[in-house]
């Protein structure tokens, strides 16, 4: 059974509100949780602002929120880390809140890119970077396809595997974690 979420793209004042630790003023149209305003999910807000500033186009790709539509609440952030590049690549990112895991909104939440992704022209390539002691997430990705080509050094969350999957070749999947944002 696939999860019904919903990817909500936040205003940037929304983003800026939460990259400042607060919900106030963060105008969403459900229910917020802590984890929104996490010391690392806070990281992923400030990030997104940033590039927000310096190109607000980039709006439609960035992190958004996962909603569970049937209760009303945010239960993870999911998105691309920007637009497609020069390649045609776009990297995936989602994290779910730890009160709401195994519960299939990892899965969801990645279809949903996987979608997005696939209805793009300009995409070609889908990238995921995961820890790899990332078990859950290392889990989802095999479930869909996705093959290793490579290793980097992330200055935040240290060493990750690169796993790459041309869109339109998806399977099913097992739920996961999260990737890095």
């Amino acid at each position: 059974m696939r999860r019904d979420v919903e990817l909500v793209e936040l205003t940037a004042d929304a983003i800026e509100a939460l990259a400042a630790g607060t919900l106030d003023g963060a105008g969403v149209a459900f229910e917020p949780t802590p984890y929104l305003v996490s010391a690392r999910t806070r990281r992923v807000w400030r990030m997104r602002a940033e590039q927000l500033v310096a190109d607000p186009s980039v709006a439609p790709w960035v992190t958004r929120v996962i909603v569970d539509p049937e209760r009303g609440r945010a239960v993870g952030v999911a998105g691309f880390h920007g637009p497609p590049d020069a390649r045609g690549m776009v990297e995936v990112g989602y994290a779910v809140d730890p009160a709401e895991r195994r519960r299939g909104y990892g899965r969801a939440a990645l279809e949903s890119l996987l979608d997005r992704a696939r209805a793009e022209p300009g995409v070609r390539v889908v990238r995921a970077s995961i820890a790899p002691d990332n078990t859950a997430s290392l889990a989802l990705l095999s479930g869909y396809g996705f093959v290793a080509v490579g290793e980097q050094w992330d200055e935040e969350d240290g060493l990750e595997t690169l796993f790459e999957l041309e869109p339109g070749a998806v399977g099913g999947a097992a739920e996961g974690a999260d990737a890095p944002l």
